[in-house]
């Protein structure tokens, strides 16, 4: 059986995930389709996707292929494989009670802002923020609040991986800058999210920290700038996200000690 014996990546895996992200991108492509996009021959695609088709991860709907429920069964061990996920779904929801507005809990996972949970209040702004989806750090509220608690080295590791893409004229796409940003996150608690993502959306992020020094992930809610603005935006969201943060912080404590 063939070995990768150098550790590299294997050429033909990566064109398979490269079908899948293409097939969720498009919402579904023919067969004729995916070989012209994935620039492959047409055998070669088929080869692929019928393999895929066969361990339920693609299925073929008159004539199109799409991405199949293999992967919500995949997804859903892996949205609930830590017991921190669970603990914090609780908490995402009464924020959005709270609040009105959006909240998620998020992960730093392969250097990116990684949503686990998030619940929309009853007046939220419907935005493409489920769980699952990965963003820049440097560009997220929760993001900010989690490279404000990483080692300086991990950070640096982070933006050589990463870069600093400038989505909108408020994202900090300067090292330097960035750096400042996050001592001064350091210090108050928490983070804003000024338009940086998309403009006329803000957020407020606060990180949760284990005793030992351990950033477990970040919660944040967001919402139209006309909105989370003024006292409400720049001390009662963060305080309240300081106490829901406290309280999974101390969650998680008592589940390490029973």
């Amino acid at each position: 059986m063939p070995t990768n014996r150098a550790g590299r990546p294997l050429k033909t895996v990566e064109t398979t995930l490269e079908l899948v992200a293409l097939l969720q991108r498009e919402d579904g492509l023919s067969l004729e389709q995916i070989a012209t996009e994935a620039n492959l021959a047409k055998s070669t695609a088929h080869g692929h996707v019928k393999t895929l088709e066969k361990h339920g991860y693609v299925v073929n709907e008159d004539d199109r292929y799409y991405l199949g429920m293999q992967f919500v069964n995949r997804g859903g061990y892996v949205a609930n494989r830590k017991r921190l996920y669970k603990l914090a779904e609780s908490k995402v929801e009464k924020l959005a009670v709270e609040t009105e507005e959006r909240a998620q809990f998020v992960i730093e996972e392969h250097g990116k802002g990684t949503y686990v949970r998030t619940t929309v209040g009853s007046n939220a702004v419907i935005t493409d923020s489920r769980i699952g989806k990965r963003t820049h750090l440097h560009i997220a509220a929760a993001g900010k609040a989690i490279l404000a608690h990483l080692p300086e080295t991990r950070v640096e590791e982070i933006m050589d991986q990463q870069g600093l893409p400038a989505f909108t004229a408020n994202t900090i796409s300067d090292r330097e800058e960035l750096f400042e940003a996050l001592e001064r996150i350091r210090d108050r608690g928490y983070a804003f999210n000024r338009g940086e993502t998309v403009e006329g959306l803000r957020s407020v992020g606060v990180p949760v920290v284990t005793s030992g020094g351990q950033v477990e992930g970040a919660f944040s809610v967001s919402g139209p700038s006309n909105r989370l603005r003024g006292e409400w935006f720049e001390t009662e969201i963060p305080n309240l996200l300081l106490g829901v943060a406290n309280e999974l912080e101390l969650n998680i404590e008592y589940n390490q000690e029973t």
